[in-house]
C-alpha cells in the first residue's frame, strides 16, 4: 500500500507539473499479456472503466510503448485517426496524448498515460517534456525499489488520485438563482452536484441532485447526450446539444468542463432545422452507454484487422480474451456435422481435442447454442454439470458464455468462454457480450471467403513459377519468392532456369505490371515464352525481341520487365539482355561486388520493334550473381541506387557461404524491411554461382 500511495502522490504532481487534465498509471501483468490501470487522476473510476485493461499485443499507444519501450506523443485527434485508429475509435474526442514507459534497465512495468485538450501546441514544451521524464523515472524507481524489497506493486482496484473538492458555495447558489437561465453542475463521474431553480424548472424535475441527468431523466436516456458530457470531462473544451423534453419544449445545453468538473447552461431553444443546430434526435436502437459503446468498438476494431481465420482465432485469442477479462476461450466453427475447433486458450489441456470432431447431434451446450442460436450465459457451472456430467470441462469451470455465431443468415459456430469463479453477467455485460459474437462471426465468415480466395491465387502462382529447378552440372542455384499481396492480389514475378545443353544454361527473371489473376496469367505467357524461345538457341537480345512481340499481339494492357542471362559454363561467361529491369549483381570470389551494366531496353509490350542489346561478362568459378525483382531493394522514401548497393554489400558478406542460407538471408532481411515501411512489393530472388573446379 505504500507503493501504491507513492505512485498516487508522483501521479498526482506530474498531472500538475504538466498541465495535463487527465493521467493514468499502467502496470504490465505479464502472465496474462495485458495492461491494466492501476491510478488515475481528472475522471471518475466509472468513466475509466472501458479503457482500464488493455491487451499487450494490441495497436494502442500504450501497449505499443510497453512493447517496444519507447514514449508515444499524439498532438491531436487527426493523428491519433492515422497512427492508431483504433484508439480513435474507442477515444472520438480532441485530446493530445503522452504514452511514455515506466523501465528500469530491462524491465519493463507499464506506462504512464496523460491527456491534454485538443488545443494543445503540436509538441511538448522543455518544461513538459522534463517534468514527464522525471515523473516516469521517479514511478520507475518506485516500482523497482518495491519489486527489490520482495513487495512487487500488484495491479489492485483502479484508485482515483486526489478527487477535486466541490466548489459551489451558497454565494454562488444565490447569484445563479438571478439568471434567466438553468444552471447545473457536474462532478467528473456525471452526478448533478447543483441545480439553480430555472434549470428544476426547465428539466421538469427537482429531485436530481446526486443522480446523472441521462439516467435520471428518460428523454436524455441516450448515448449521444452522455456522449457530450464524455467529450466535455476528455477533451476539457466546451460541448453542446439540443434535446426535446416531452411535449415539445426544446432545450439547449452548453458545457463547460473544468479540474474539479462541468457546469451546464440550459435554456430553451427552437426545433433545430439543417440551417441550424444538428438534429441529435437519437435512432429507435437498443440503448448502450458510451462505455459500453466504445469498448466494443475498442475490441471488434481488432477483428477488422484480422485477415484469415488463423488471424481471427488469434485476435481473439491475443486481443480481445485479455480485455474482457475471461480465463478460457474456444472459437468453434460447424462443419459437415461437427464441431471444429479454430483457436483455443486457456481451457485444460485436452479440453480443445474433446470439442473438435464432436458431432452435432451429441449433447452439449455448444452445440445446442448452435442449435438454437440463443446465448446461454451460466453464472454458476453447476447446472451444467448436473445437465452434461460426461464433459469434464464443466468440472474445471466456474462459469461459462456460449455465444452463437450467426453469419449469412444461419449459425456458422460457436464461442465458448470459461470464468475461473462464478461471474455475474449483467444485462449490459450480456448484450456487450452478444453483440461482440456477432462482430467473430462476421469477421470469421469473411476470414473463410478470404482463405478460400487466397488458396485459389496461390494455387494459380505457384502452378505457373517452377516446382524445382534443373540440376545443372557445374551450377549452384536458389531461388526464393515472397508475396507481398493478399486475397486475389498475385503479383506477376517469375523466374526460371533452363538447361539448354551439356555446357550451357539460361537463367529469367521478370515481373508482369499489376497485383492480379491477369498479371499472373500474363506471367505464365511471358515465362513459357521465354522458356521456349531459348531452347530453340536465340541469343538473348532475341529472346526478349521474339518474347516482346508476343505480348503485342496479345493486345494486354500489362507491361513486363524481364532480365535474360544465357550462361557459358564451359568458358565461364555470361551474356545479359534487360527489358527495363534492375540490374544483376556480380559478387567475385573474392569479395568484390559490382553492379553490372547491362543496357536496357523499353519494357516488354510497348512498341513492336523495340530493339534489345546484350552485355558479355566474365563468370569466374565462385562468383555469386544475384537476380532480382524490385521488392528486395525498394524501400519507399530511399534512393533505390542506395539499396542496390545495400545488397551488394550483404551479398559481399555473406557469398562465400551456400547459396541456399544466402537467399533465405537476403529475403528475411527484405521482408523485415518491407514490414517496418509499411509497403513493398513481391521479392523474386535467383542466386547462381559456377562451382570452383578444375578444367
Amino acid at each position: 500500500m505504500r507503493t501504491a500511495a507513492e505512485v498516487d502522490h508522483v501521479l498526482a504532481e506530474l498531472v500538475r507539473a504538466t498541465g495535463a487534465h487527465i493521467g493514468a498509471v499502467y502496470l504490465l501483468v505479464p502472465e496474462d499479456e495485458v495492461l491494466r490501470m492501476v491510478a488515475v487522476t481528472g475522471v471518475s473510476r466509472k468513466v475509466a472503466a472501458p479503457w482500464s485493461r488493455v491487451a499487450l499485443a494490441a495497436p494502442v499507444p500504450v501497449a505499443e510503448v510497453a512493447r517496444e519501450r519507447r514514449p508515444v506523443w499524439v498532438a491531436g485527434h487527426s493523428e491519433l485517426a492515422r497512427r492508431f485508429p483504433r484508439t480513435a475509435l474507442a477515444l472520438p474526442y480532441q485530446v493530445a496524448m503522452s504514452v511514455v514507459p515506466l523501465t528500469s534497465g530491462t524491465t519493463c512495468w507499464g506506462a504512464v498515460l496523460q491527456l491534454w485538450p485538443g488545443t494543445h501546441a503540436p509538441g511538448l514544451s522543455r518544461r513538459e517534456a522534463r517534468a514527464i521524464d522525471e515523473g516516469r523515472r521517479r514511478i520507475s524507481r518506485l516500482l523497482r525499489l518495491a519489486a527489490d524489497e520482495g513487495r512487487p506493486m500488484r495491479p489492485t482496484e483502479l484508485r482515483t488520485v486526489d478527487p477535486p473538492p466541490t466548489r459551489h458555495e451558497q454565494p454562488g447558489a444565490e447569484l445563479t438563482e438571478r439568471f434567466p437561465e438553468g444552471t447545473c453542475a457536474l462532478d467528473l463521474d456525471g452526478h448533478i452536484t447543483f441545480l439553480n431553480g430555472k434549470a428544476a424548472e426547465l428539466l421538469g424535475d427537482d429531485d436530481l441532485l446526486g443522480a446523472r441527468p441521462w439516467e435520471a431523466l428518460p428523454w436524455l436516456n441516450d448515448p449521444i447526450y452522455e456522449n457530450s458530457y464524455l467529450a466535455a470531462l476528455f477533451s476539457r473544451l466546451p460541448t453542446s446539444f439540443v434535446a426535446l423534453r416531452p411535449s415539445d419544449h426544446w432545450l439547449a445545453f452548453t458545457l463547460y468542463p473544468d479540474a474539479t468538473g462541468i457546469s451546464v447552461r440550459i435554456t430553451p431553444t427552437e426545433a433545430p432545422t439543417e440551417d441550424r443546430e444538428p438534429f441529435l434526435t437519437p435512432p429507435p436502437t437498443a440503448q448502450a452507454r458510451p462505455g459500453a459503446l466504445f469498448h466494443l468498438l475498442h475490441l471488434s476494431s481488432a477483428l477488422t484487422e484480422a485477415v484469415g481465420v488463423k488471424d481471427v482465432a488469434e485476435a481473439v485469442s491475443n486481443q480481445i480474451m485479455p480485455v474482457i477479462n475471461v480465463q478460457g476461450l474456444a472459437v468453434l466453427t460447424a462443419d459437415e456435422g461437427r464441431l471444429q475447433v479454430i483457436g483455443s486458450r486457456g481451457f485444460p489441456p485436452g479440453v480443445a481435442d474433446s470439442f473438435d470432431g464432436l458431432p452435432l447431434t451429441a449433447k452439449a451446450a455448444s452445440v445446442r447454442a448452435i442449435e438454437t442460436g440463443v446465448p446461454a450465459f451460466h453464472a454458476n457451472a453447476e447446472k451444467l454439470r448436473r445437465t452434461y456430467p460426461h464433459i469434464e470441462l464443466y468440472a474445471d469451470m466456474a462459469a461459462f458464455a456460449y455465444l452463437p455465431l450467426f453469419a449469412s443468415g444461419r449459425t456458422i459456430g460457436c464461442c465458448v468462454l470459461g470464468y475461473d469463479q462464478p461471474h455475474p453477467f449483467s444485462p449490459d455485460e450480456r448484450a456487450g457480450l452478444t453483440s461482440l459474437a456477432g462482430v467473430i462471426a462476421q469477421a470469421l465468415e469473411r476470414a473463410r471467403l478470404y482463405d478460400t480466395e487466397n488458396q485459389v491465387a496461390r494455387g494459380l502462382q505457384a502452378a505457373l513459377l517452377p516446382h524445382d529447378l534443373p540440376r545443372i552440372p557445374g551450377l549452384e542455384v536458389a531461388a526464393r519468392y515472397l508475396p507481398a499481396t493478399r486475397g486475389m492480389d498475385i503479383g506477376g514475378d517469375f523466374y526460371d532456369l533452363i538447361r539448354l545443353d551439356d555446357t550451357s544454361a539460361a537463367a529469367v527473371i521478370g515481373d508482369v505490371q499489376g497485383h492480379n489473376v491477369n498479371a499472373a496469367a500474363l506471367m505464365g505467357q511471358v515465362r513459357t515464352a521465354v522458356h521456349t524461345h531459348a531452347t530453340a538457341g536465340a541469343p538473348p537480345d532475341e529472346v526478349l525481341a521474339r518474347t516482346n512481340r508476343l505480348l503485342i499481339d496479345l493486345s494486354s494492357s500489362l507491361f513486363t520487365s524481364c532480365l535474360y542471362v544465357h550462361l557459358d559454363l564451359l568458358h565461364h561467361r555470361a551474356r545479359l539482355a534487360a527489358a527495363g529491369h534492375l540490374p544483376p549483381v556480380l559478387c567475385h570470389p573474392g569479395g568484390r561486388t559490382e553492379i553490372l551494366d547491362v543496357p536496357t531496353g523499353l519494357l516488354l509490350g510497348i512498341e513492336p520493334e523495340a530493339e534489345y542489346r546484350t552485355a558479355d561478362v566474365p563468370l569466374p568459378p565462385g562468383a555469386v550473381l544475384a537476380l532480382y525483382t524490385d521488392g528486395l531493394v525498394e524501400v519507399p522514401g530511399t534512393d533505390l541506387d542506395s539499396t542496390i548497393a545495400e545488397l551488394a554489400a550483404r551479398l559481399a558478406e555473406a557469398a562465400p557461404g551456400p547459396l541456399d542460407a544466402l537467399a533465405k538471408s537476403l529475403v528475411r532481411h527484405a521482408g523485415q524491411t518491407r514490414q517496418s515501411s509499411r509497403g513493398g512489393d513481391d521479392i523474386a530472388l535467383l542466386l547462381m554461382r559456377l562451382d570452383k573446379r578444375d578444367d
